[in-house]
């Protein structure tokens, strides 16, 4: 997600068409707010990303430049926000964060693929640790949902709940068919026994 300062950026809503795409959206920017009617507190707050292996001096001209990404983007203008993302990409492009907030950028701008390629990107440079594969998975998770990819979805989402995301543990519980099965056979029984008399007349 685009992040600064662990702050999480909110969404322009008249971005979307409908109230479903705003709550996609708000999911996506937001993975630790409820997807529709699920409940559901993130824990990657307390995750952490290991950039030791980077020069001191490039990691900080890179976080500079997301933090100004970030910026350029609340503000609406998401081309400058780009820009400053590719700018951080090029001086450590060995680093996950700025594909995940630039993913988040195109995503805005409507280039779901391009998107999903930096998430791909992110996900696979933090080699599935730490706060950035974490949001990585989880929006990659989300986009694949809208795209009806569950299975892919289901995975990433899985992955994330290893890492300590509660909304990703919930997405895949409401994408596993067995759950979904089960639920289905308890919301039946339930009903017979809240209508007793109906389930006599159907039988």
């Amino acid at each position: 997600m685009l992040t600064k300062d662990q702050n999480v950026l909110q969404a322009p809503q008249s971005e979307m068409a409908s109230a479903h795409d705003r709550a996609v959206l708000q999911a996506i920017f937001n993975p630790n707010t409820p997807f529709g009617d699920i409940p559901g507190l993130n824990q990657e707050e307390e995750l952490i990303d290991d950039d030791s292996g980077f020069d001191t001096e490039l990691l900080k001209q890179v976080k500079e430049l997301e933090m100004r990404g970030v910026s350029a983007a609340e503000a609406g203008d998401l081309q400058a926000a780009l820009q400053l993302f590719s700018q951080a990409i090029q001086i450590l492009p060995q680093r996950a964060s700025a594909y995940n907030n630039r993913a988040q950028a195109l995503r805005l701008q409507g280039d779901t693929a391009g998107a999903l390629d930096d998430l791909d990107r992110a996900v696979a440079l933090s080699c599935s640790v730490g706060r950035t594969a974490c949001q990585a998975l989880v929006q990659r998770g989300l986009l694949r949902r809208l795209a009806c990819q569950n299975d892919e979805a289901r995975a990433d989402f899985e992955k994330a709940a290893a890492l300590g995301s509660e909304f990703a543990k919930q997405q895949a519980i409401v994408l596993n068919p067995y759950a979904a099965l089960c639920n289905k056979m308890l919301a039946e029984v339930i009903n017979k026994l809240r209508n007793p008399e109906a389930s006599r007349c159907s039988s």
